[in-house]
């Protein structure tokens, strides 16, 4: 009677059953079973003395010892730590999910580029007779469409495993100068040292190379040397728009709140920081550029991890555009 109600409960995925006394012949029982029992699994049975007729086993128990193992591992990893930047998300998809969100996002961006190419032409429109402005205009559009697509991507996968771990895709404003989840703070924080750590690289470059390293830009700020010829008007805030705040809300959204947090699931935090920050650079496809762009993601990821909020590497992101478009117009207007 014993094992046909255990293999009963135990195929309905239940962890404690009832018995009734009544029921349970333990004269019956093969000792090979409970032999098999001790050597599977942990059984509790209270026993209440008395009259085994008149009294109810209240409960039987079983649990896996491995898994509570891997429960108090994973409990320790996630909660335990103080910094956070050691501790993994709670990543509810597979690797095959990773692989093809992270294909429909690079498809999404480049099918998104040459719809709007063909818009453009279809329309018309000369884009090398436009003026500065009109091109500023033109590329804030096109930005804007492309962080639509891919984040509503990102974001139509997300909504499949919901509810999601509060720390997923997380933008939130407050204690922006808390010492361990402050996002302002880490955004300065990891600003300045990716600003050092890009100096020393150069310097490393510099010495083996014998050259000057160039800073090469991507293509989303290849307005940018226009930025000093533009009037206070619509088409500086289009610039300004364009390369600090949806490219950074695009490519951190994508690179350190999708990939790097995805990766911790397989790999430690610090590992994913520094996968997510390579395929970052490679991501701009300027071969010259990758040394600072891997050290300037890799900052990046170290704030996210820090404090789970993506508007510490989006600030990041920001500051960094608009300081090439500072120097950029400075340049220009010293006429270099």
């Amino acid at each position: 009677m014993l094992s046909k109600l255990a293999t009963s409960s135990l195929a309905s995925f239940s962890p404690c059953f009832q018995f009734n006394a009544k029921n349970l012949n333990l004269s019956r029982t093969k000792p090979l079973f409970f032999k098999h029992l001790r050597r599977r699994a942990t059984v509790s049975i209270p026993f209440h003395f008395g009259s085994l007729s008149e009294r109810t086993l209240p409960s039987v128990c079983f649990s896996n010892p491995r898994d509570e193992s891997e429960t108090k591992l994973q409990d320790k990893e996630s909660g335990s730590n103080k910094w956070p930047i050691l501790q993994r998300w709670q990543v509810p998809w597979q690797w095959q999910t990773l692989a093809l969100t992270s294909l429909s996002c690079g498809l999404g961006f480049v099918f998104t580029g040459l719809v709007e190419a063909a818009a453009v032409i279809n329309l018309g429109i000369q884009y090398d007779e436009l003026s500065l402005d009109e091109k500023s205009e033109i590329s804030f559009a096109e930005q804007g469409l492309i962080t639509a697509v891919v984040l509503g991507i990102i974001y139509r996968m997300a909504n499949s495993y919901q509810p999601l771990s509060e720390d997923f895709f997380k933008y939130d404003w407050g204690v922006p100068f808390d010492l361990q989840k402050g996002w302002l703070l880490w955004a300065g924080i990891g600003l300045a040292g990716a600003l050092t750590a890009m100096a020393m690289t150069g310097a490393v470059m510099s010495f083996f190379s014998g050259e000057t390293p160039e800073m090469e830009i991507d293509s989303l700020v290849t307005l940018l040397p226009s930025i000093g010829s533009l009037n206070i008007t619509f088409s500086t805030a289009c610039v300004v728009g364009t390369t600090g705040v949806l490219a950074p809300l695009l490519e951190e959204t994508v690179f350190r709140g999708f990939i790097m947090a995805s990766l911790t699931k397989w790999v430690p935090t610090p590992v994913a920081i520094i996968i997510s920050a390579a395929v970052f650079a490679l991501a701009h496809f300027t071969p010259e550029a990758f040394p600072q762009l891997f050290v300037l993601g890799t900052f990046m990821g170290i704030s996210y991890a820090q404090t789970r909020n993506l508007l510490a590497p989006i600030t990041i992101h920001a500051f960094w555009n608009t300081g090439v478009a500072l120097l950029l117009s400075s340049l220009q207007l010293q006429g270099q």
